[in-house]
């Protein structure tokens, strides 16, 4: 990477932010920034009781200007179990909608440190459970696939709910797909076994400073963080997981664990498809609709709802070959053109 380039992306790195004393700070702005004029968009506010009634779990649909799918995306947003909601990702679920054609329902799961681990992970696991066995409920009628989406936290979430789902009997996604998601518990570059945190995890947008603090806040007691719903690449069993579209970041610190779940995924029999986006940053499914990285990921992620559920597991290499020549037929036709 050019010196010019690091530079500005290092202008958006965390480091002088203390996330510990600075959240209420941060999820202010995110909202600030979500204000900005978008496209239009048509949206339908619901509202899903929690498993003990005690509080209500909002729930925010997107129609796409153009329906030209029956799944239905349920989303889980990024934002380290800490930040992010409804409202700060109300573009990017737009953008969704229309890039996709399927209409999308994102979750308002409670946030750390006000409600710190497993409660999001409560609500994401309710509201999954709702879609996906009493849809009417929420007023989706069948028959409509549902596939899970998360970025970054909201990735941990998506791959966590249906390794839970499985793990009870309940019916699972569709698909699901797994935006830079986190998956390990470790971003110390002293102790990570992954390379993308030391190489990655500073100057960028995402500091492994920053994760940690995110850790910090949603799982206060660090003999929890190695529990498999926190970090799901731990988890004894991985069989029986929904076809996995699992997209990566080439400069996040996150890109190793991201793939090496991938790696797991399809080792256990999981049909999986993997795309790492070069020179990307962490957090580009929030980026406007005519950046590069954003563009290139929706070309793959249409794609993948495009494939049937492959009823075997594909090895991460020949996947990961297949989406890229995909993709380079694909821009070569477009030069041609």
């Amino acid at each position: 990477m050019n010196r010019v380039l690091s530079a500005f992306l290092g202008l958006f790195a965390a480091p002088r932010v203390n996330m510990h004393e600075d959240y209420p700070k941060v999820r202010r702005l995110q909202r600030q920034l979500a204000a900005r004029p978008v496209p239009r968009y048509r949206m339908l506010d619901r509202e899903i009781v929690s498993e003990d009634g005690s509080h209500q779990i909002p729930l925010r649909f997107f129609q796409p200007r153009e329906q030209r799918r029956d799944e239905v995306l349920l989303f889980f947003h990024g934002g380290g179990w800490v930040t992010g909601d409804i409202e700060s990702y109300t573009p990017a679920c737009a953008a969704m909608a229309d890039l996709t054609g399927c209409v999308v329902a994102s979750v308002d799961y409670r946030l750390a440190p006000e409600h710190p681990f497993p409660a999001g992970l409560d609500d994401c696991l309710r509201v999954a459970r709702i879609v996906l066995e009493e849809p009417q409920r929420v007023g989706i009628e069948r028959p409509a696939q549902v596939i899970l989406v998360g970025d970054s936290a909201g990735g941990s979430l998506a791959a966590v709910v249906s390794l839970l789902l499985h793990a009870e009997g309940h019916e699972l996604p569709d698909k699901q797909i797994l935006l830079y998601p986190v998956t390990h518990w470790d971003h110390d570059p002293q102790t990570s076994p992954y390379a993308s945190v030391r190489d990655h995890g500073q100057g960028y947008r995402l500091t492994h400073t920053e994760v940690q603090d995110y850790m910090d806040l949603y799982v206060p007691d660090p003999a929890r963080r190695q529990d498999m719903r926190v970090a799901p690449i731990l988890a004894e069993d991985l069989t029986g997981q929904p076809a996995t579209l699992l997209i990566t970041a080439e400069l996040d610190l996150l890109c190793d664990e991201g793939e090496a779940y991938g790696r797991a995924l399809a080792e256990a029999g999981t049909p999986v498809r993997m795309h790492r986006v070069d020179g990307a940053i962490h957090g580009f499914i929030t980026l406007p609709r005519f950046s590069r990285a954003l563009r290139e990921a929706y070309e793959v992620i249409n794609a993948f709802l495009d494939a049937p559920a492959a009823p075997g597991g594909l090895s991460v290499e020949d996947a990961m070959d297949e989406t890229h020549s995909a993709i380079r037929e694909e821009a070569s036709e477009e030069d041609l053109a």
